[in-house]
């Protein structure tokens, strides 16, 4: 009798949590691995069709209210592809202070100091990665390709 109730009580779990997972919302970036992380969605779709001012508006206003790697890395990513290197920076180390796995964080970083000519510290963002995808992942295939492609310019 014990088992069946068990049995019914898992079923009602799993009926209960399918419209819960169906609800849950496409995040931005490669490594979104908070569950505190905001809805990013509309903030890629600027980022991918580079209004990185509209970008920057939304992420500013997100930074406002809530401290989250993935909101501070995207700022980074959107300041940066905006030139505005210095203050990228910031927003990167903020990103790894809050999380300092955070994969896509350390690429982004990697990929400012390969576009500044800073390579020895592109090439620590890569160890970094290295330690932290010890199989592999994209983030660090695609800061190794950033690095490849600047040494070979």
């Amino acid at each position: 009798m014990k088992h069946a109730l068990f049995a019914v009580l898992g079923a009602i779990a799993v009926l209960t949590a399918a419209p819960i997972a169906i609800a849950v919302p496409a995040y931005a970036v490669d490594d979104i691995e908070g569950a505190d992380a905001p809805d990013l969605t509309a903030v890629k779709a600027k980022i991918e069709a580079k209004d990185y001012k509209g970008a920057l508006a939304d992420l500013r206003d997100l930074a406002q209210d809530t401290q989250q790697a993935d909101v501070y890395n995207l700022l980074g990513f959107t300041l940066r592809k905006t030139g505005d290197y210095q203050t990228s920076l910031t927003y990167y180390t903020k990103a790894l202070e809050l999380k300092p796995d955070h994969k896509a964080a350390h690429e982004y970083l990697g990929e400012l100091y390969v576009e500044t000519g800073d390579m020895a510290k592109a090439n620590e963002q890569l160890a970094s990665l290295q330690k932290l995808c010890p199989a592999g992942c994209e983030e660090l295939s695609d800061l190794k390709q950033a690095i490849d492609t600047k040494v070979t310019k």
